[in-house]
């Protein structure tokens, strides 16, 4: 994760100087098209990113839907945190097994939240995909043309 996050940082970096090289070198030839091709290169690499961004998005929510984060809480520390609620109330204590099927439902709804954050993340990280790859694909074609010009 933090390779991942030093990476984010560093290829916008590389980018730019890859960028600020391009612009020297064409511009000493004459080029009048350099602000413009560079502007066609940052748009492809932007939306490259946000399309290749919401990918790893969209496989981080599908491994979360397949295969939730488990409910960390052991059932002594459920029943110790359950019963010391009860001390200060005046109802009646609760049996094993009422404590047991508690802590059972807790664990379900748990699951089935993780589940649900999942299916929100996983319809959130498609926005990342179907924004930005129309694009992607028309400043593309419209690279093609130019470079075949």
């Amino acid at each position: 994760m933090i390779a991942f996050s030093m990476a984010l940082g560093i290829v916008p970096i590389i980018f730019i100087i890859f960028v600020i090289a391009y612009a020297v070198k064409y511009k000493e030839k004459g080029d009048e098209n350099v602000f413009r091709n560079l502007y066609m290169y940052l748009v492809l690499f932007a939306t490259l990113m946000m399309v290749i961004g919401g990918g790893i998005s969209i496989f981080m929510a599908a491994a979360d839907l397949v295969s939730p984060t488990s409910y960390y809480q052991s059932y002594s520390d459920f029943k110790l945190v359950r019963l010391s609620d009860k001390a200060g109330n005046t109802e009646t204590n609760l049996t094993e097994q009422q404590l047991r099927s508690e802590y059972d439902q807790l664990q379900k709804d748990e699951k089935q939240r993780q589940q649900q954050n999942a299916k929100n993340q996983l319809i959130k990280s498609l926005g990342f995909i179907v924004i930005p790859l129309p694009i992607f694909l028309y400043f593309n074609r419209k690279r093609r043309t130019i470079v075949n010009e």
